[in-house]
């Protein structure tokens, strides 16, 4: 069984890898179900999903629902207005078949603007406050791939948890997740990773065997293992794998014997960095 750590301030703990509601996106439903069954009895209680990720949470909701009493299911919306947050709200309760979520998140905060815009008057974040008041979500949370993004949402609101795109090129090339972390442990919000096996952009002209990674990952066994190994050794609660079936996977094989990294072989990885393209940079 995985390992589970505590999620922030929180009683819950997590698995230390999710499953990515990805995973099972523009598969049958039958497919759909034995990934999450298998995820489930190898020890995978942390689930998230985004309307954005194809019919993901059309598959994700009949699949998880035998085990949704005993799952942390995660949601986001992508949506930076309360009325259009407000419906897409409701869609994604009806779909994943659930009556709440576990955490509802802003999804994918690009930039400084976007997240002024959720903070706004009639803003996304009047709906997730508006959902936690109403029982429709226990905690709320945001992701981001803008550091500025991730700073700014944490001075402004008491977040549960923050997910964010950590992995060692950008970590380390990139100087892009160290401030996020930094911010985190100060306000008590959990560190939930995206993007832990992540190498680089695609190069342009390569072939792309991964449809629903839109970046390169790293998947040669013993680099994927470093990968996620780093990441996982991070003061973080859990990692999100990538979308991809056979790379979650992988992640779950890895995460099954995970070891924190030694100092030694932190360092490797740190020197190895200064050859790298990272995926993201700060700003």
């Amino acid at each position: 069984m995985l390992q589970t750590r505590p999620y922030g301030r929180a009683d819950d703990r997590l698995s230390i890898v999710g499953l990515g509601g990805i995973v099972v996106a523009q598969l049958p439903q039958h497919e759909a179900d034995r990934i999450v069954a298998d995820a489930f009895a190898r020890g995978v209680n942390y689930y998230d999903v985004a309307p954005t990720y194809m019919d993901a949470q059309d598959r994700l909701g009949p699949a998880l629902k035998p085990y949704r009493d005993k799952a942390f299911l995660a949601c986001k919306t992508e949506k930076r207005t309360k009325a259009e947050a407000d419906a897409a709200l409701s869609e994604s309760l009806r779909k994943l078949q659930t009556d709440h979520f576990d955490l509802y998140q802003l999804h994918g905060l690009a930039n400084l603007e976007e997240a002024h815009a959720c903070f706004a008057p009639g803003g996304a974040m009047e709906t997730l406050i508006a959902a936690r008041s109403r029982g429709l979500t226990r905690y709320l949370g945001f992701s981001a791939h803008s550091v500025e993004a991730a700073l700014f949402c944490l001075e402004q609101f008491d977040f549960d948890s923050v997910l964010f795109p950590l992995s060692w090129p950008a970590y380390y090339a990139g100087r892009f997740g160290p401030q996020v972390i930094d911010a985190a442990r100060r306000s008590g919000a959990a560190v939930l990773a995206l993007k832990g096996m992540a190498r680089r952009p695609w190069p342009d002209g390569a072939p792309r065997g991964y449809p629903k990674c839109w970046y390169e990952p790293f998947e040669n066994p013993s680099e994927a293992e470093s990968a996620l190994r780093w990441t996982l050794s991070l003061p973080i609660t859990a990692a999100v794998p990538p979308g991809d079936p056979g790379l979650f996977e992988l992640a779950l094989r890895i995460a099954e014997r995970f070891t924190p990294m030694s100092e030694t072989e932190i360092l490797s990885i740190q020197n190895a960095a200064s050859g790298a393209t990272p995926l993201f940079t700060a700003g």
